[in-house]
């Protein structure tokens, strides 16, 4: 409802033509099956209309234009007025015709003998009832004696001066967008489309042209193609002459370009897909174009030539520069989302938006879609802890944090109105649901008071909030409300920006003259103060700047607001007084700069007349505009400042073409006004003249006179007037009470206003008044209530505070941190500060006015760090610590531990990370048949199992906000045998060492052994081991029957380890890895020994002989060693930082644990262990930079390689688990 500054991007449409460039768009209700379904729009410069989720900024009220504009619910019929000339009809689909709705009761138009007899003339249509005066005029107070009869203002009919024409062939399109220059211009062009509801999109269009103020219209489809489908109009709101058609993008993508009013077009071709369009509000060939894949382009050639300037920029948030708050008039605003999903504000010149010329006027991250650039300030959103924080910029200047009342605890907010350097804001408070209250701020909107509660609001059909608040045009600080009080909507008024409001007094007699018994404050008028369910119409109520005590609204009498009994009111005294003047919702159009209202009923049959009134609604005449009844889709009045020529929109029939019906009301007016017929009006509210601050006086045309206005006539004289206690409102911290003096809330301390100066110096010491914003009162009290200069006191710092800019506790390694310290009283001019990041590194400040945008540091270290502060001045000191988790994205966990165990044998399982320093984290197991997890800060742990069987492990690592899982499958056995086995070297030339090479490989080699011995399969389990030279572990497995029985004893497996060990030592075990390339299989190290038992029933000479062996096998080890160096294997030592740092030991489950090689394959110990035991190598370095990083151990028999997928790397940790 607020004025809206000149930027803001936002859905497709027409783009800057609803500002008063006259744009008709018509779309009917019903048409889409209950959908939206008409021409997307796109008001540049006028109201906005958004979609508010929770916890949200939003612009206005009203908002932006909604992505798919509202189609017109509950009325045929409606104006635009000269100052927001847009409209909407659509058709139904099928039959060609339009569908209206009538008013609220949701009755659709008739057909058959009603629509017969309706269409044969108005002999059933009744004239609103009321008294005649003589010669035919309402006498209001006499009672009419026969109400069946159809009572009119006036007895005889007049007629006005139309003219009709039908635009042939377009009699299927059932969409149709109209734009009237004005302005001394007489050319109308429409356009009218067939949209498709099955195929959703448009299939035919049809350009007209009129150059006789729509008398006759020309057909322009050769001039812009036959072939060409077009889908939008724009029109430059600073040249009416240029015009912009927008062909449909599923046939081609291109602009139209007329430099002369539509006569003549130039075709050029895009290369994008154009969403929204946005013209700059002064330099008329200058626009940025928002795209379907999110990328804005600027033009500064009408759109011949296109620049891209940013990709991923947010729908809606992009915005001209401001003139007067933008030195740079190429200045563009906009919320771009970086790659990670994060939203920022960057401004650049749209010339040259590089990335090296970009700004972002705030620090960090914003919330998204939050960007407001409205006038002379700017608003971001910032949630943190879960609760919004708003941010303002005044004439672009620093950042400032907007100051609700302490336990306001907003969760919405909608940015209303910006007009007159202060900021009206709707804010849905914590315990709010379906109301908002108002709040008013400073010149500088960050502190904020409290105007009015419990505001009602309501979602319109597109999700859009609509507060039912209503800005009196005309009238500086005159507001209509919507107050919700125990569950009753009654209507409140303002005259000084919500300093003060009022319930309305309802009229003292009704349309019939019959007196009205409604006594304040139990009864009184009300208001629907909806502006239309459409946003590109007129709607419930009206008003002008140029008609300034003339408002027009829908509603009725009682003890609060109803959707039944409907009446419609006129207050030509700006609101003191009322007069019912319909009892049924008309639409009403001002004319003459409100010299004359029109009025059109609300009703789904055809009409031909329509109602005049020259003395502000006291008494209305009735005209006829056609000879035949039309159905009304739309009125569109004649731009500029007389308004004296009117376009209706209809059809004859459900099949009949558009019908364009011209009404000329000139010949209405005997002459034009002259000095005489004029007499003043003073403002005033309920007998008090002096509004904000003035005596303001008004010209009024005198009721009596029938002459043509022309140019407007409200010229107004002011009187300044002597200031009183009405002329202030209450502070920021301080609230009204019963007495009507201003104190401290319980939760302000009036002394904390001076935190901000240093000794020495002065500030303003508030008295718990200030004045109105705009008010112009001077001398009276003005001195006792405003605030006094003092000086600033000598205070020891308190209340020191240090937070990340963002609100949160994390930071991520190696990235820029933002620290705020924030002190809430000392003198900060005289203050000394020191900042230990906790990592070695302090930084000093001589005073707090030079961290006011953050200190940034980069932390190189993964862990917890304490910060700390200390602030001294010479009256005291205080501190301040946060203990911050810096951390390195989790990107892969694995789960270590043996493919095989023995039953009631403590299994030991660890979870490898990479990379291996990221921080705080949880540990989340599950295992066996476990139903409740185990959760833990080390990452590994240690379990037994009972029973024989396949048993499944899980652990879930949680960092941060990320969460990562890893599942290995573990054996379990009572005895079992297992054998290291080797290959062919040429194997190694083809092992690229990831995880699915193993686990194929691990399959064949179980295959060959199969084929080689005759064993089953069920009895052999091989895991191939990650690393080189490659190897593997091959496991004879007892098995018994699906009946439990026949189970394999321990001289089975002895068997099958002689037979499998015999036929390895032959070379009988081999496999063809591709053709020509055979591998050999062989027992590694150990083919004269028979296979270990692991068992505890092994005989001494078996242990001797095994240990002899294993001696061998280091030897051998040794010398393999020293001649070849393997990558990723080598053990490090972690070593110390030369300069100790400070910091909270990281947690790390796998810090102490051994690092072994990767050739380091068996331990001698292990061999003779009664179980079978893990053992550790290391895993390649972590990608992210730790000074101090070592390497983390993992299980031999892992299932998957550590390393990440992508980055795959000969030697490292990881195995497979395969069976």
């Amino acid at each position: 409802m607020g004025k809206v500054g000149a930027g803001g991007g936002s859905p497709p449409g027409l783009s800057a033509l609803l500002a008063g460039a006259g744009l008709l768009v018509f779309c009917a209700p019903g048409a889409c099956g209950g959908g939206s379904c008409c021409p997307q729009l796109h008001p540049s410069s006028g109201p906005r209309w958004v979609p508010t989720p929770g916890g949200s900024l939003h612009q206005g009220p009203r908002g932006r234009a909604p992505a798919t504009p509202t189609p017109l619910l509950g009325r045929p019929l409606f104006t635009v007025s000269p100052g927001d000339r847009a409209l909407s009809l659509e058709r139904a689909p099928g039959t060609g015709a339009s569908v209206a709705v009538a008013p609220r009761s949701g009755r659709r138009r008739r057909s058959g003998a009603d629509q017969e007899k309706a269409e044969q003339g108005e002999g059933s249509s009744r004239s609103p009832r009321g008294v005649l005066r003589d010669g035919g005029q309402q006498e209001p107070g006499t009672v009419e004696q026969d109400p069946d009869k159809a009572t009119r203002f006036r007895t005889e009919e007049l007629k006005l001066t139309s003219t009709t024409f039908a635009l042939t062939g377009d009699s299927a399109h059932n969409q149709a967008m109209v734009h009237w220059s004005g302005h001394n211009s007489s050319v109308i062009l429409i356009l009218t489309k067939l949209y498709d509801y099955n195929l959703g999109s448009i299939t035919e269009s049809s350009l007209w042209r009129s150059t006789d103020y729509g008398t006759t219209y020309e057909k322009l489809n050769d001039k812009v193609g036959l072939k060409t489908i077009l889908s939008y109009l724009y029109v430059c709101p600073t040249n009416k002459r240029k015009i912009m058609l927008l062909t449909d993008p599923e046939i081609e993508s291109s602009l139209l370009i007329s430099s002369d009013e539509g006569a003549t077009y130039q075709k050029y071709r895009l290369n994008f897909y154009i969403q929204s369009l946005l013209f700059h509000p002064k330099q008329e060939d200058w626009i940025l174009a928002y795209s379907q894949d999110q990328k804005l382009y600027s033009s500064a050639e009408f759109g011949r030539r296109w620049q891209l300037i940013q990709e991923g920029v947010v729908p809606n948030r992009f915005y001209w520069s401001v003139m007067g708050s933008n030195k740079e008039p190429d200045l563009v605003h906009l919320e771009a989302r970086t790659v990670d999903g994060h939203s920022q504000y960057l401004t650049c010149r749209v010339w040259n938006c590089t990335e090296a010329n970009r700004s972002r006027p705030f620090p960090g991250y914003i919330d998204p879609d939050s960007l407001i650039v409205q006038d002379d300030y700017v608003f971001v959103q910032l949630t943190s802890g879960g609760r919004p924080h708003y941010y303002v910029s005044y004439r672009r200047n620093a950042f400032a944090q907007m100051k609700l009342p302490k336990y306001a605890l907003p969760k919405d907010m909608h940015v209303i109105s910006t007009d007159e350097n202060q900021v009206f804001a709707a804010v849905q408070e914590w315990n709010q649901n379906d109301t908002y209250n108002l709040y008013i701020s400073d010149t500088r909107g960050v502190y904020f008071t409290l105007a009015l509660e419990n505001v009602q609001s309501s979602r319109g059909p597109e999700g859009n909030v609509m507060i039912d608040l209503y800005e009196v045009a005309g009238i500086k600080g005159m507001f209509l409300a919507n107050k919700k009080i125990d569950n009753q909507v009654k209507t409140f008024i303002t005259y000084n920006k919500g300093r003060d409001w009022h319930l309305l007094q309802a009229p003292d007699v009704d349309l019939r003259g019959d007196p009205v018994h409604c006594l304040l404050p139990y009864c009184s008028l009300h208001l629907h103060l909806k502006v239309s369910e459409n946003p590109y119409t007129s709607g419930i109520i009206a008003s002008r700047d140029t008609a300034p005590s003339i408002i027009v609204a829908s509603g009725n009498i009682g003890s609060e607001l109803s959707d039944s009994d409907i009446s419609m009111f006129v207050s030509s005294d700006a609101g003191n007084t009322w007069r019912q003047i319909f009892e049924e919702e008309h639409s009403v159009l001002y004319l003459d700069q409100g010299g004359v209202l029109v009025a059109m009923k609300h009703t789904s049959l055809p009409i031909r007349h329509l109602w005049l009134s020259f003395d502000e609604g006291r008494s209305w005449s009735k005209y006829s505009f056609t000879s035949i009844p039309l159905f009304v889709d739309g009125v569109l009045g004649e731009p500029g400042e007389e308004t004296l020529i009117m376009t209706v929109f209809g059809h004859f029939s459900h099949r009949s073409e558009w019908q364009l019906v011209k009404v000329d009301y000139k010949s209405i007016f005997d002459r034009r006004c002259a000095e005489e017929d004029y007499r003043p009006w003073q403002l005033h509210s309920q007998g008090e003249a002096c509004i904000m601050g003035a005596k303001r006086i008004y010209k009024k045309r005198k009721s009596e006179r029938k002459c043509m206005q022309g140019k407007y006539a409200g010229a107004m004289e002011s009187e300044p007037c002597v200031c009183t206690e009405a002329d202030f409102d209450c502070d920021y911290g301080y609230e009204r009470h019963s007495n009507g003096q201003c104190l401290p809330a319980f939760w302000f301390n009036p002394s904390s206003l001076s935190k901000d100066c240093s000794l020495g110096q002065s500030y303003l010491n508030s008295t718990g008044y200030r004045k109105v914003v705009s008010n112009n009162c001077t001398d009276g009290v003005r001195e006792q209530y405003t605030a006094k200069p003092q000086k600033c006191p000598g205070k020891a710092p308190r209340g020191l505070r240090i937070v990340t800019a963002d609100g949160k506790l994390t930071a991520e390694q190696g990235h820029n941190v933002t620290l705020m310290v924030q002190l809430e009283e000392g003198d900060v001019q005289r203050t000394f500060i020191q900042v230990d990041f906790g990592d070695g590194i302090a930084v000093s400040y001589v005073n707090l006015s030079s961290m006011e945008d953050g200190i940034r540091h980069v932390y190189h270290n993964v862990g917890i760090f304490r910060v700390t502060v200390r602030v001294d001045n010479s009256l005291g000191s205080d501190s301040a610590v946060l203990y911050l988790h810096v951390t390195c994205p989790l990107e892969h966990v694995h789960l270590s531990l043996p493919f095989v165990t023995t039953k009631n044998k403590e299994v030991n399982a660890t979870a490898v990370l990479w990379p291996s320093q990221v921080g705080t984290l949880t540990y989340v197991w599950w295992y066996g048949n476990n139903t409740e997890p185990l959760i833990t800060l080390e990452g590994s742990i240690s379990f037994k199992f009972t029973a024989e069987g396949m048993n499944t492990i899980t652990v879930q690592v949680s960092a941060g906000n990320a969460i990562l899982q890893d599942t290995k499958t573990i054996a379990v056995y009572e005895e079992f045998r297992s054998l290291r086995l080797s290959f062919s070297p040429n194997l190694d030339d083809y092992n690229p060492d990831i995880p699915e090479w193993r686990r194929d490989i691990s399959r064949v080699i179980k295959k060959s052994l199969v084929e080689a011995t005759g064993v089953p399969g069920s009895h052999i389990l091989v895991a191939v081991l990650p690393g080189l030279p490659t190897a593997a572990e091959l496991f004879v497995l007892p098995c018994q029957d699906p009946t439990g029985e026949n189970k394999r004893s321990p001289e089975d497996l002895e068997q099958i380890s002689e037979l499998l060990i015999h036929k390895l030592n032959q070379n009988s075990v081999h496999f063809e890895l591709k053709p020509g390339i055979q591998v050999l299989v062989h027992a590694a190290h150990l083919t004269a020994a028979p296979l270990v038992d692991l068992t505890p029933t092994h005989s001494g000479s078996a242990m001797l002989m095994l240990l002899s062996v294993v001696f061998v096998g280091l030897a051998v080890f040794v010398i393999y060693k020293f001649k070849r160096k393997i990558p990723g294997i080598n053990v490090y030592a972690q070593m110390q930082n030369e300069k100790e740092r400070e910091m909270v030991s990281r947690v790390s489950a796998t810090e102490s644990r051994p690092h072994m090689s990767q050739t380091e394959l068996r331990r001698p110990g292990q061999l003779v262990d009664e179980k079978v035991e893990s053992q550790l190598i290391g895993i390649p370095r972590s990608h992210c930079k730790v000074s101090d990083t070592f390497l983390l151990p993992v299980s031999l028999n892992e299932a998957r390689q550590a390393t990440p997928p992508a980055t795959p790397k000969r030697g490292s940790a990881g195995a497979h688990f395969a069976i």
